[in-house]
């Protein structure tokens, strides 16, 4: 996608605050001195076989693009894939109640949507939150001695990938899907009250891959604890059997000499960098800040929030695991 973008003319507009310069989580919009809105839009096929389910984690995955730059989601609309020739229309009627659930645990409403009819099902949102155009976190501002954060534990691509493979049973992802339908909102709560550096969400590239987005975009190199990183149960043994998502070969392709895996187990290496879906905030955050935001998202009812590596001076690798 980067490519893509970088061959086609640059959007400018004295109210465009984040465009698609730095493949930030979601644009950003000022409409007034107060307010600017925060625009992002997912969709994909289903991980899971529930519908419900399968809803949730969707819609969870497309708002966490406007938590990730500090933003309150305020309305969603619905884009739908689906083969109503060869599947019942209730599966679809399921897969929308999941998502609305989800819309409307995280504050906002949805308004309408689209649809298609596709040989596969695809579901997703498109969101708009708000922000105030002066207090947003992007992922351009990490500086040396910040200190890194991730808000969710890695593995939701290893298992689901092993479910499908029937590696093990769907009844085996339950801690995957509650991950994944978390959504971020305690995490951005957190980053605005504490005060942040810069921000990303972990999805389809992989802890590595954001964390590349992230560094480049601020002009810095990241060292992450390969051990710090909290996996989901089961990710390693059932990585080392080849559940992985194909997206782990791309990204270390992508990165390639900008990615130092140091002694890291090559498994461990493949997990960090395997996609993620509707996955945690990796915060950049001041070294003083690391406890009052760790201790901020513990108490507005996130999960997690550990400390996994560190923000450095440029290096000759972008990132490089320890």
């Amino acid at each position: 996608m980067a490519q893509v973008l970088s061959a086609l003319p640059r959007n400018t507009h004295p109210d465009l605050l984040v465009g698609t310069e730095h493949l930030d989580d979601a644009g950003i919009f000022r409409i007034s001195d107060s307010i600017a809105l925060v625009q992002t839009l997912d969709f994909f096929p289903p991980l899971v076989d529930d519908p419900f389910t399968f809803g949730q984690i969707a819609a969870a995955n497309s708002l966490s693009d406007i938590y990730a730059m500090g933003g309150t989601p305020l309305t969603a609309m619905n884009i739908v894939g689906f083969p109503d020739k060869d599947l019942p229309i209730d599966i679809l009627q399921r897969i929308l109640a999941g998502g609305s659930e989800r819309v409307q645990e995280s504050g906002a409403v949805i308004c309408g949507g689209h649809s298609v009819r596709d040989e596969e099902i695809k579901y997703g949102l498109s969101v708009t939150g708000t922000v105030h155009p002066e207090r947003f976190v992007t992922n351009a501002g990490a500086q040396p001695g910040d200190v890194l954060v991730l808000t969710k534990p890695i593995g939701s691509g290893v298992l689901t990938s092993a479910a499908k493979s029937k590696f093990i049973p769907e009844s085996d992802l339950s801690e995957a899907i509650e991950v994944m339908i978390e959504l971020n909102a305690a995490g951005a709560r957190a980053m605005m009250a504490v005060g942040v550096s810069a921000a990303t969400d972990v999805t389809g590239f992989g802890l590595i891959g954001h964390a590349y987005e992230l560094a480049a975009a601020s002009r810095v190199s990241l060292e992450i604890e390969a051990a710090a990183v909290p996996l989901l149960e089961q990710t390693l043994e059932l990585a080392t059997k080849g559940c992985l998502a194909r997206t782990h070969k791309a990204t270390l392709t992508y990165l390639g000499d900008g990615f130092a895996a140091g002694n890291v187990n090559a498994t461990l290496v493949n997990v960090l960098c395997d996609a993620q879906t509707s996955g945690g905030l990796l915060i950049s955050v001041a070294g003083e800040r690391v406890d009052a935001l760790c201790n901020t998202i513990r108490e507005g009812g996130g999960k997690s929030a550990a400390v996994i590596g560190r923000v450095v001076e440029p290096a000759d690798a972008a990132i490089s695991l320890r």
